[in-house]
């Protein structure tokens, strides 16, 4: 019988022997800790239950285990942090004070920026911004300006009007003018993974408030590389709808004097498992430099049988004065967790600057390829 070699599923990262070996630690930090409750309440249905789930399962057990006050509780669960193995693990710590501690702010705050290093408090923070989104946002406005990249991406990532994986802030869907300063504050960060989370932030912003958006960077450094690449990202959906404030903002230029030729998809029938080739050459049609913005738009089909389309960056090129430039893409056409793929002909666009230039097409089977 061959090996199986499939990777685990996410939520078999917290299970029972990664529990035991928590409670190991637990009881080594504080011996009252209470091993058999512990494992008794963490383990109870644990099968059923998603990796969040357990998560929440973990800090509830933490709860009923450990002994004394939320605060004697807390000072365990914060000594904790960097003995438990798994940001899984560390997420439940910050869920536990998440679930138990929104009475107690001011302690529970400083908790969360002790642990988020070993495991991210984006999750846990949200309960005290909906509870109190001013108090929350002071806090989290000095936490941007803290020496450990962890922190200051907490700071702007727990903050994230639209997070994925957790509920909406909704006043801040509405009005996002209160981030404003503490995404200025991160605007030319050192580091990437801060970076990348400012410009998620500010990606949420775009699908409600586009405007703000624009309104706010307007004046940031962008010949600061940091703040640059942070823009760039940010308005990743704006350039894919060839906003030309957000090509501009890129260094693009307005419009697009390009024709793109000789286009072509192959195989004009795939399997699913195999992978299409995109071809074509964009030539300059215009009588300067261009800096030009390619994507391409593949109209995937759904289960009932419309499309839906999904933009995919390409790259950015320099085009010079009637110059042709040839372009390969592969697509692989694979089934995952975030897209399942059905039967039927997929329309592909080439888009630049926003404009879509041209379009072909190839027909998905559904005869998967054997591996």
């Amino acid at each position: 019988m061959p090996l199986d070699t499939s990777a685990p599923l996410l939520k078999d990262l917290i299970n029972p022997t990664a529990l035991r070996e928590a409670a190991g630690h637990f009881q080594a930090l504080t011996p009252s800790f209470d091993r058999r409750r512990f494992l008794a309440k963490a383990t109870d249905g644990l099968d059923d239950l998603s990796i969040l789930q357990r998560v929440h399962r973990v800090a509830e057990s933490l709860a009923l285990a450990l002994p004394g006050s939320y605060a004697e509780q807390l000072a365990v669960v914060v000594d904790a942090g960097p003995r438990l193995s798994g940001a899984f693990f560390n997420m439940a710590l910050g869920d536990f004070v998440a679930s138990f501690g929104l009475a107690d702010p001011t302690r529970s705050l400083k908790a969360l920026r002790r642990l988020t290093p070993y495991g991210t408090a984006e999750f846990a923070v949200r309960p005290f911004l909906r509870q109190d989104l001013d108090g929350t946002l002071r806090v989290m406005r000095t936490w941007a300006e803290d020496r450990n990249e962890h922190v200051r991406r907490l700071a702007s990532e727990g903050c994230r009007p639209r997070l994925p994986w957790s509920f909406r802030l909704e006043p801040l869907v509405a009005d996002p003018t209160p981030l404003a300063p503490l995404l200025r504050t991160l605007r030319q960060d050192s580091s990437l993974y801060v970076r990348r989370s400012v410009a998620n932030s500010l990606n949420d912003i775009t699908k409600d408030h586009p405007d703000w958006v624009f309104a706010h960077v307007n004046d940031w450094e962008l010949d600061h590389a940091h703040c640059a690449w942070i823009v760039k990202h940010a308005l990743r959906s704006q350039i894919k709808k060839g906003d030309p404030r957000a090509l501009r903002l890129i260094g693009a230029s307005d419009g697009a004097e390009v024709a793109v030729e000789s286009l072509s998809i192959s195989p004009s029938t795939v399997a699913l498992g195999g992978e299409v080739e995109i071809r074509f050459d964009l030539r300059s049609l215009a009588s300067s430099e261009q800096r030009l913005v390619v994507d391409y738009v593949v109209h995937y089909v759904k289960k009932n049988g419309a499309a839906s389309p999904k933009v995919f960056k390409l790259k950015t090129v320099t085009l010079p004065a009637g110059a042709s430039l040839p372009i390969r893409i592969r697509r692989a056409l694979r089934n995952f967790t975030t897209r399942v793929h059905y039967a039927g002909e997929h329309r592909v666009e080439v888009m630049v600057n926003g404009q879509r230039m041209a379009s072909g097409a190839f027909t998905l089977t559904l005869a998967e390829l054997a591996p």
